[in-house]
């Protein structure tokens, strides 16, 4: 294994002829070994930049935590950004129903990152340093060091922005075939880009590593590396290893709402990103009925809003018929809801890398032979990273083996075309639709996405900047953010469309369409005053005359227009709650609208348990919550709930606690 080693001074020649020939003749080595080649080459100063998501190699990164945290005479500082561990339980509750689900999602193996879990209680050892750029979501709410050693980075600038941080490791999870090459496979996204950068900069080549996960699936194209890419690779040494699956949420009424409004937004024919979780879940349910059950779709949005269908923003801009050309993928994750698109035929715009058949195409002067060049070698689905359930990964193990249906690519082409010489990704991006999530709103239409009030960082900015941007850049293209109009506050809601917010992820100047449960606006070339009458229809009823009056005061909107005091009255009667559950009561009950449309990770009693949890959490966020619902559980009439009581291990409580906790759940049952 000497054959390996190289010294950073050695320059690329030296370092070409250290690399093996191939990746095979490697795959002996231990983690052990690979921290010690670590620290010879690169210490006593590790400066290792990891991927982010699945690519990220846990076991490794944790044998070398423990080797640096161990010794005093050497430091490390990891630069990052998503770093994903199982959920842990904050209360008894929580882990009679977490702990089961854990154990059969991850297995009992599971590697969790010890930096993560040192970060998130503010542990990490004096010589350990972790600066991450995109978090998973709340995890270091409560954390000093997590909140402190954030960096703000849109996604586009992250390679950047590693070029200047004196990188001297890369660590990766690849796949390998029966061949021995190598798949960089879940993370495409940042790696080549990353060390071009340095290149660039005439620094050295980092000392690359990779980890290769037999579980992890093999993708081809420009996820496959050259042979000596790695300077060295070791094999998980688990077999109970599973990759870690984000566990699929139920789907509200609201979300529902959100999700049918927004593919109204969806061209026949264009490209389309998505965000991840609920929102994104229901959108591809109602492109799904859009597509497979058109005259139970248009029943929905019928119910929703009888006009909206019809209205000139999604005669030009959208539709409502099925996709007759099919939509292209374009997005930095690739997710559970592009599986779904793909298996029902609405994903099948095909694109290839050549401007001159993509401009015909476009043009529709294209030749039989161009069309039968896109048939035969175009792709419908390209992305940077991956991440889903068990259900989705074994499906991108289906795709990697096919070399015309997923492409993964790097961040800087996915995320941006700001590159002249990426004119064939604006080529291919015709009607681009970038549909993403925000927390809060303003009526003149900046956005907050990820951080709060107080300036604690919630996730990240990660690529949503980018994407708004290009909307504006891009010719028919649209930013679509969603949004629930509304949120529950211990015992009140509080609405996520308010005058002053702080914190901004999208600025005003970059306002496009905001759809909320109660509908869309589009703000895109509006001023200001119309800006603030759209979003005040698309607001919760209750808040509706506090931002009236707001804007009035600001002089940003006059105190009366033709028709105003119909269109609040109408405006604070609609959007309700009540109102919007009622609208869609029948679809509910006749089982269009499930819980989880994509699919589940929980058994149904599973399913009972989540929504009832979910709830008694709610209600219990206050002391008179509290007491309110231990009073109610108290009382004689619930329901025996014996399934539930069994999976959660109360079934025969022994304590008076038990007893209690046993009451509250079947009182949280009985009300959802």
């Amino acid at each position: 294994m000497d054959t390996m080693q190289r010294s950073v001074e050695g320059g690329s020649e030296a370092q070409s002829k250290a690399r093996p020939k191939t990746h095979s003749e490697t795959y002996s080595e231990t983690y052990s070994e690979v921290v010690s080649k670590v620290i010879e080459t690169c210490g006593p100063d590790i400066r290792l930049a990891t991927i982010l998501g699945i690519g990220k190699p846990n076991r490794l990164i944790n044998a070398l935590y423990d080797e640096v945290a161990a010794r005093s005479d050497l430091s490390l500082t990891v630069f990052t950004a998503l770093s994903l561990n199982p959920p842990t339980a904050s209360s008894d509750l929580e882990s009679r129903f977490i702990t089961p689900f854990v154990k059969r999602l991850y297995g009992s193996d599971f590697p969790r990152l010890k930096y993560a879990d040192d970060m998130a209680a503010d542990r990490l050892p004096d010589n350990i340093h972790v600066e991450e750029f995109y978090t998973q979501p709340g995890a270091y709410l409560r954390s000093s060091q997590g909140q402190q050693n954030y960096n703000s980075l849109n996604y586009t600038e992250v390679a950047d922005a590693l070029a200047t941080k004196n990188i001297n490791l890369v660590f990766q999870r690849v796949a390998a075939d029966q061949h021995g090459s190598l798949s960089l496979s879940s993370n495409t996204d940042l790696t080549q880009d990353v060390l071009d950068r340095i290149a660039q900069s005439n620094k050295s080549r980092p000392y690359c590593v990779a980890e290769i996960d037999s579980n992890l699936p093999w993708v081809g194209g420009s996820a496959v590396v050259p042979s000596g890419f790695f300077d060295s690779t070791v094999l998980v040494e688990s077999t109970d290893d599973t990759l870690f699956a984000l566990p699929r949420q139920p789907v509200s009424i609201a979300d529902y709402a959100i999700g049918f409004y927004a593919s109204l937004l969806v061209k026949d024919g264009g490209t389309l990103q998505i965000g991840i979780g609920a929102l994104a879940d229901a959108l591809c349910y109602a492109l799904v009925l859009r597509h497979t059950q058109n005259d139970l779709y248009k029943d929905i949005i019928h119910a929703l809003n009888p006009t909206l269908a019809n209205s000139p923003l999604v005669r030009e801009f959208g539709g409502k018929d099925p996709f007759k050309q099919g939509v292209y993928g374009c997005s930095e994750m690739v997710n559970e809801g592009f599986r779904v698109l793909v298996e029902k035929g609405i994903m099948k715009r095909r694109v290839i890398d050549d401007l001159a058949v993509m401009s015909r195409i476009n043009d529709q002067s294209a030749t039989s032979e161009d069309v039968a060049r896109v048939n035969r070698e175009g792709v419908y689905l390209r992305g940077g990273f991956y991440l889903g359930s068990p259900d989705f990964y074994q499906w991108i193990k289906e795709q990697g083996s096919q070399s015309n249906t997923l492409a993964m690519d790097r961040i800087g082409r996915i995320n941006s075309i700001a590159n002249p010489e990426f004119e064939l990704e604006k080529t291919q991006r015709q009607h681009a639709r970038f549909m993403n999530i925000c927390m809060m709103a303003t009526p003149l239409g900046s956005a907050v996405s990820e951080t709060l009030p107080d300036g604690r960082v919630v996730s990240g900015v990660g690529g949503q900047y980018n994407f708004v941007s290009m909307a504006a850049d891009l010719p028919d293209a649209r930013s679509v953010l969603m949004m629930k109009a509304a949120r529950p506050d211990k015992d009140a809601t509080q609405s996520n469309i308010r005058w002053s917010l702080a914190n901004l992820t999208i600025p005003r100047h970059l306002r496009d369409i905001y759809v909320t449960e109660y509908g869309i606006a589009d703000l895109r070339f509006q001023s200001d005053s119309e800006c603030i009458k759209r979003m005040v229809s698309i607001t919760a009823g209750s808040a509706i005359d506090e931002l009236y009056q707001e804007a009035v005061a600001a002089n940003k909107l006059s105190s009366s227009w033709p028709d105003q005091e119909a269109q609040l009255a109408r405006y604070k009667n609609q959007n309700r709650a009540e109102t919007l559950a009622n609208s869609l009561s029948r679809f509910k009950t006749e089982g269009h609208l499930p819980d989880y449309p994509l699919g589940s990770d929980f058994t149904d009693v599973e399913q009972h348990l989540v929504k009832a949890l979910q709830w008694l959490k709610n209600q219990t966020s206050t002391k008179s919550g509290l007491v309110r619902t231990v009073w109610h559980a108290c009382r004689p009439g619930l329901p025996a709930s014996v399934k539930e009581l069994e999976r959660m291990n109360l079934s025969k409580p022994d304590t008076l606690k038990e007893r209690m906790t046993a009451r509250l759940l079947r009182y949280a049952l009985q009300n959802t």
